[in-house]
């Protein structure tokens, strides 16, 4: 009879250790401060499944994701950024208010071994953005691979509030994803919409120690096309903060909240009644959603199916610590004064229709007004600081997710009425859910920017959609600048010749803007890629090999192209 119970005892044990969950280390991704951020893309490998081979994966400075960057409002940051992939790509500076020429998009391809140097002013409210790749027909591949960061914008609206900012302790950046995996443990892209398995800054079964006190997660829905209803799994009330442009006049009190792909919330939530030792998890309650929700569909394989697909499930493991020195211990009751353009401001309406989609032997993909993308077609033209109303229809059997380049909007009406847009939405956006069978309508102003040579895009944001041709340009210019004029030869020189670190360029006509300057190689190989390039600060070539290069010089004004010849030291 012992012999028996022993036996049993050891069963139990067994069975309870086979059940219980075991949970990794969430990755806080590192940080970058400053104006001047260096940003290397390039292939890696990751150990995320155990045991097994390692992950093929893709990285900016790490092996899955890339650094935080941190700006501040009001700062011209500069970018280097270095491919070191075999492929072709471009890095995407998601809701920055930006010139299209930095803004790197499809137009802005990196080839391999390529420098990058774009630049800006920081001019959006503090928030928390990203930046991702962009390239036409590879955006899902890139993003699968893990390329992508977070951006956190400061400024002193933000900074005078007493809100968590204590970033990996109390304000936590959260990326949000999932992966299918083939036998060899790599990622699986063809004819995949959803993964099997969550990932939580690349980091599978991810727990993090926070304490007992009000802090602050910063969610970004990553995905290719899943969305989230976020929760606890306590029911607690939490507060959203802020959105995808920066903080909500207010925040809203909510027990559930979507979060769909593309689109970033910021919430509070209070700890300091939970035991230090305790646990809480945060969920996403998926299962029995409206049809068209997109990660709701029954099936848990094929091309739409996932073992994730309509249930409840983890996203964090969250382990109560003990109290910081100095710990938020509310939710402040004023956040912001955003001002909002309304329906009234605006001059010009637009109607975008979500069409097509459609299954069979021979399918179309979803694309706007019956018309996929083309690398070479603007399909709106938009006067610089007009203010404008656009209403995106789907009439469709499926949601998505609409994201424009260059403007933060204000989202005005949902299916014609403005008391069905949610509060939680309520501030600057530059994602948008719109539902099967629903409409949403917003408000934006295209001020500072205006090129009509480089345009901006606006897209689904389901990457695999966008990489189908669910995507349209549009550029913004300015009636009076830029007029047809005749293009000549834009003479220039270039010194010192041989240079060894900074090479200058002297105008001839000084009344010239240079737009783009792209040095390549005695091969013809872009080697460095500089869009309006401050040209009085001289160009870093430090990093270039001995030998013999080129200097393209396109003017502003009339982009006529100019070359000139140097030897590097």
């Amino acid at each position: 009879m012992k012999k028996i119970l022993l036996q049993l005892a050891f069963s139990f044990v067994c069975i309870s250790l086979t059940q219980a969950q075991t949970y990794n280390n969430l990755w806080i991704p590192d940080t970058i401060s400053g104006t001047t951020f260096n940003l290397a893309i390039k292939d890696t490998f990751k150990q995320i499944i155990t045991p097994g081979n390692q992950t093929i994966t893709g990285g900016i400075n790490n092996n899955f994701w890339g650094p935080t960057l941190f700006f501040n409002k009001g700062d011209t940051v500069h970018m280097n950024v270095k491919n070191k992939l075999n492929d072709s790509t471009t890095l995407h500076w998601h809701g920055m208010h930006l010139p299209a020429v930095m803004d790197g998009g499809p137009h802005q391809v990196i080839p391999p071994g390529t420098l990058w140097q774009p630049y800006w002013k920081v001019a959006n409210n503090a928030g928390t953005y990203w930046y991702h790749p962009h390239l036409h027909e590879m955006t899902l591949e890139h993003l699968t691979k893990g390329i992508g960061g977070f951006i956190i914008v400061r400024d002193p609206v933000e900074s005078a509030l007493a809100l968590p900012r204590k970033y990996g302790i109390d304000d936590i950046p959260l990326v949000l994803t999932s992966r299918r995996y083939d036998a060899s443990n790599q990622f699986v892209t063809l004819n995949t919409a959803y993964g099997d398995y969550m990932l939580s800054n690349g980091t599978p079964s991810a727990q993090v120690s926070l304490p007992k006190q009000y802090v602050r997660l910063r969610i970004l829905n990553a995905e290719v096309e899943r969305g989230y209803n976020i929760g606890f799994s306590d029911n607690r009330t939490f507060y959203i903060i802020g959105n995808d442009g920066g903080l909500l006049n207010a925040p809203v009190a909510v027990t559930r909240v979507k979060v769909m792909v593309g689109e970033r919330l910021e919430i509070m939530v209070n700890l300091s009644a939970d035991l230090i030792g305790s646990s809480i998890n945060l969920m996403a309650y998926n299962s029995g959603q409206a049809f068209g929700f997109p990660g709701g569909e029954p099936g848990t394989s094929g091309q739409f199916g996932s073992l994730l697909n309509n249930i409840n499930f983890n996203l964090l493991h969250i382990n109560v610590v003990a109290t910081t020195a100095n710990p938020i211990t509310a939710v402040p009751a004023t956040l912001a004064n955003n001002t909002y353009w309304t329906s009234s401001n605006a001059t010009v309406t637009r109607t975008l229709n979500i069409t097509n989609g459609n299954p069979g032997p021979n399918p179309i993909p979803f694309n706007f007004d019956n018309t996929s993308f083309a690398i070479g077609t603007i399909n709106k033209i938009v006067n610089l600081n007009d203010i404008e109303k656009w209403t995106v229809v789907n009439n469709n059997v499926f949601g998505h997710t609409f994201h424009i380049h260059d403007v933060e909007f204000k989202i005005t009406e949902r299916n014609g009425s403005a008391a069905a847009v949610g509060t939680h939405e309520s501030g600057w956006k530059d994602v948008m859910y719109v539902p099967k069978g629903e409409s949403v309508s917003f408000v934006a102003k295209f001020d500072d920017y205006a090129d009509a040579i480089h345009p901006f895009m606006y897209h689904c944001h389901f990457s695999n959609h966008e990489d189908d041709g669910m995507m349209g340009q549009f550029i913004v210019t300015s009636p009076a600048g830029f007029n047809e004029v005749k293009k000549d030869v834009i003479a220039f020189s270039v010194f010192p010749n041989p240079v060894d670190d900074k090479l200058f360029i002297k105008l001839n006509n000084t009344s010239i803007e240079v737009y783009y300057v792209t040095i390549t190689n005695i091969s013809g190989k872009a080697v460095m890629m500089l869009p309006q390039p401050e040209i009085n600060k001289g160009i870093d070539v430090s990093s270039l090999a001995k030998g013999v290069y080129f200097v393209q010089l396109m003017d502003k004004k009339t982009k006529s192209i100019t070359t000139q010849k140097f030897v590097k030291d």
